[in-house]
């Protein structure tokens, strides 16, 4: 393919050149424009940038390639072009910059043709009508996951902790033994201390007598821990002589001489020997076992009531276990409560659990993609739908062809649409009357009070356009609330064609804010017709 140079000039030393491939291409084909700037080595060049040869697109500018010879440089960049519409177009002239220094390429025609589709053999198809798209659980599944595992751990714990059965410690197998084995157990460990060995007869003393008093307490039934050994003998007698209690005369005496011994030696200080100590704590053993076989079988009846009172007791515990693990579940409830109120704010908390449209939107799973033509490209909480606008009789003599997509509504919490119109002649847009029609359409919904401001706005690869912004009230028809609104109406366009994105959302809403913010920070427009 031969390439057609299109001119040349120097100035200053510098030269710079362009050519092109060809001069026709039929739709969606490329056209290769090649910018050779020969100048000197020492010297700053700036070529082209962006969307600078519209009406075509640039579709990529390859890597420039450098000669260098001697003190001199030649460089050159390929820029590849298209175009989507048939028609002949004019590329405008190009600005090269040398040391700041402008160059100008000159303007040429470019005829775009047809593509020719042989219908005998290519059938043709209706366009496909829009689907409706079943909406992503994905996060909610896993949200609900996360969830059921907080609780299955949470509830591992209190059952590990508070409702399990437990293993009893030694102490609490010992705790519930009946008071005759638990007393001969206790005098079983007494005989192996080493209380004698070390000479400590009034712990060894104290000992002894605890575990016989406890026992009497507990199955003679008689108040043996606050008395004394006189008061104490005197109860005993007492059972003896009213038959409840079937004991000698001998084994009474013989308790009461280890009591008064057993007294000698914690406050009196005084020492038995060794062997009378130990005697003493066969006896007891004697009269704990003589106590014991002297004591009337219980009854079924007592039998029965005593049954009762260990369910009963095992109830207690139970539910004393469950009381504990809802006190401790409730006050972590409360307390990440609390903590998240603190951290986060009520309304957050308040919009995360009972949720909240804008955030559900803000925090679901955005649409990347491009509408109409010329296009708009911007990133959106869901797909926006192509609405058919009906234009009046005087707009539909300018207009070739008008493409809107929409989610939402202006009036409302959230709101977002594109359009973009061809004209049927090069002419410039006229961005007021746009704007003036789109605020009359918010008015017209029942807008009032609306404030306008305007500034540029530029997209993130350098597209400039007017912004248009402010706010304005209206009434929430559910509960006839007067509401603020804020708005961005942002206009972009070129000979015959222009491109916009309105953007409506409620006052004081933070995730529709940080919604607007993520759709311009994404927001790309195509400028060429």
């Amino acid at each position: 393919m031969a390439f057609i140079p299109l001119f040349g000039f120097s100035q200053n030393t510098s030269k710079v050149s362009s050519k092109i491939d060809t001069t026709s291409i039929r739709i969606g084909e490329q056209i290769q424009y090649i910018i050779t700037v020969e100048t000197d080595s020492i010297n700053i060049v700036h070529f082209p940038e962006g969307q600078t040869f519209s009406p075509l697109e640039t579709v990529e500018a390859l890597l420039t390639d450098t000669i260098k010879e001697s003190n001199r440089v030649k460089l050159q960049r390929i820029y590849a072009l298209t175009q989507f519409d048939s028609g002949s177009y004019t590329i405008p002239p190009q600005r090269i910059a040398i040391n700041e220094q402008p160059f100008f390429t000159d303007s040429f025609q470019i005829k775009v043709a047809d593509v020719v589709v042989d219908t005998t053999k290519q059938k043709m198809y209706d366009i496909k009508p829009l689907i409706q798209v079943d909406r992503s659980y994905a996060k909610l599944w896993w949200i609900i996951f996360w969830v059921v595992l907080a609780l299955l751990i949470i509830g591992g714990l209190v059952y590990w902790f508070f409702l399990r059965k437990k293993p009893l410690t030694e102490e609490e197998k010992e705790a519930l033994l009946p008071p005759y084995d638990r007393a001969l157990l206790e005098l079983k460990r007494l005989e192996n201390s080493r209380y004698l060995i070390q000479d400590e007869y009034k712990k060894y003393y104290s000992e002894l007598t605890d575990i016989v008093r406890s026992y009497l307490e507990e199955d003679v039934q008689v108040t043996a821990l606050e008395s004394t050994t006189d008061q104490l003998i005197t109860k005993l007698e007492m059972l003896k002589d009213s038959g409840e209690l079937q004991l000698e005369d001998e084994t009474i005496k013989q308790f009461q001489q280890i009591l008064r011994t057993a007294d000698l030696v914690k406050f009196a200080r005084s020492k038995p020997s060794t062997s009378v100590a130990e005697q003493d704590r066969k006896l007891v053993e004697e009269i704990v076992v003589k106590t014991h076989d002297a004591l009337p079988e219980p009854t079924e009846e007592e039998l029965l009531l005593n049954e009762e009172y260990l369910e009963e007791l095992a109830k207690k515990k139970q539910r004393r276990r469950i009381y504990w693990a809802a006190a401790i579940f409730a006050g972590l409830l409360i307390l990440g409560t609390t903590f998240s109120l603190i951290f986060f704010g009520a309304k957050q908390v308040r919009d995360t659990v009972f949720g909240y449209p804008t955030k559900d939107l803000l925090e679901g799973e955005w649409v990347f993609s491009s509408y109409g033509y010329p296009p708009v490209e911007l990133e959106t909480p869901d797909v926006l739908v192509r609405n058919e606008a009906e234009l009046p009789e005087e707009a539909q003599e300018l207009v070739k062809e008008l493409q809107t997509f929409r989610y939402g509504s202006y009036v409302g919490l959230f709101g977002v649409s594109t359009s973009s119109v061809t004209y049927k002649e090069q002419t410039e847009p006229n961005f007021e009357a746009a704007i003036a029609g789109t605020l009359s359409t918010f008015e017209a919904l029942g807008l009032k009070n609306i404030i306008t401001k305007q500034e540029e706005f530029t997209t993130k690869s350098g597209v400039q356009g007017l912004k248009t912004y402010g706010t304005g009230n209206y009434k929430n028809p559910l509960n006839n609330e007067s509401k603020k609104a804020k708005y961005n109406i942002l206009s972009f366009g070129g000979k015959g064609f222009m491109q916009q994105v309105i953007i409506t959302w409620e006052d004081g809403d933070e995730y529709a804010e940080q919604i607007v913010d993520r759709i311009l920070g994404s927001l790309e427009v195509k400028t060429q017709a």
